[in-house]
């Protein structure tokens, strides 16, 4: 006897011992029935899967992830063993679907919407979760994929930097067809990054600059990117045609009536420029006390 069978087996067993006690008749209601269990048995398996994984693992992404494919997993055989159950009258379903959704395309054409674009996330993964992203003038770290939806942890976007607001955004699905998204994290995790250091007119430049230089490639997190970006524009350079000149930060000169604008360029990870930002500001100000550098008093 095959696992098919065997399975099909059990499930007959179960439904004829409840059919017997509320004396179900209708073919149809046993069908039902049927599917419910093996829905509820399903379901019971995925988490019971979920827990054993859990108790001998416990890293919180990790977990998280095995919890999002086994939900997967489990709907895709739910999905195949309804088929099998009602295989033999598939034809009455469709008619019936045919005739229902007739009636109600227009009500339900958004959900319709929401959930094929669902499944068009799961498969070309535009973005997935953990991802920093930008789509209708928010933006946020991806939290959730559903099927009609995904969530975001919303970032401020205003002077006080990229921090977590602590609210979360609910979008729909179709969005990823409507709107344009940006995504900081990929195909690479490192995005350029500006700040403007303005310096009094009579500043040594080339003294000026080597002490920013060196503040900049001080700082732990942006001496590590240089040699990570390019390993990752070297690894997907058949994916993505895309490269750099330069990997290294770099600063430009810009005179403006009675200042110098220095913009400093360097790469940096999408969810660090505030902590990277506070470090390089509090040693710049280090420098104009030390007048290592002068900086422009308006």
């Amino acid at each position: 006897m095959s696992l098919k069978e065997r399975g099909i087996y059990m499930l007959n067993t179960i439904v004829n011992y409840i059919s017997g006690i509320i004396n179900v008749e209708n073919e149809y209601m046993y069908l039902i029935i049927l599917t419910i269990l093996a829905f509820l048995t399903l379901k019971l398996i995925a988490f019971l899967m979920v827990k054993v994984y859990m108790h001998f693992n416990h890293n919180v992404r990790s977990n998280y992830l095995y919890n999002q494919k086994i939900n997967i997993v489990y709907k895709v055989v739910f999905f195949i063993t309804s088929f099998i159950i009602w295989e033999n009258h598939l034809e009455n379903i469709i008619t019936l679907i045919s005739f229902v959704s007739a009636a109600t395309t227009i009500a339900l054409r958004e959900i319709i919407f929401n959930f094929f674009s669902g499944i068009y996330l799961n498969f070309a993964k535009p973005f997935k979760v953990e991802d920093r992203i930008e789509v209708n003038n928010f933006k946020g770290d991806v939290v959730k994929i559903s099927a009609l939806s995904f969530e975001i942890l919303e970032v401020s976007t205003d002077e006080t930097g990229e921090q977590s607001t602590g609210k979360t955004i609910h979008l729909p699905n179709t969005l990823v067809f409507t709107a344009p998204i940006k995504n900081y994290v990929k195909p690479f995790k490192y995005i350029w990054h500006e700040i403007t250091v303005k310096v009094s007119i009579d500043s040594d430049l080339k003294k000026t600059k080597n002490v920013i230089y060196k503040i900049i490639n001080n700082n732990n997190v942006i001496k590590q990117i240089p040699s990570k970006m390019k390993r990752q524009i070297d690894n997907t350079d058949l994916e993505y045609r895309i490269y750099f000149n330069k990997y290294e930060p770099i600063i430009y000169t810009k005179v403006v009536d009675t200042h110098i604008e220095l913009s400093v360029r360097f790469l940096m990870h999408p969810k660090k420029v505030r902590m990277v930002e506070d470090d390089i500001w509090t040693n710049i100000l280090k420098a104009h006390k030390n007048e290592e550098i002068i900086l422009y008093n308006s």
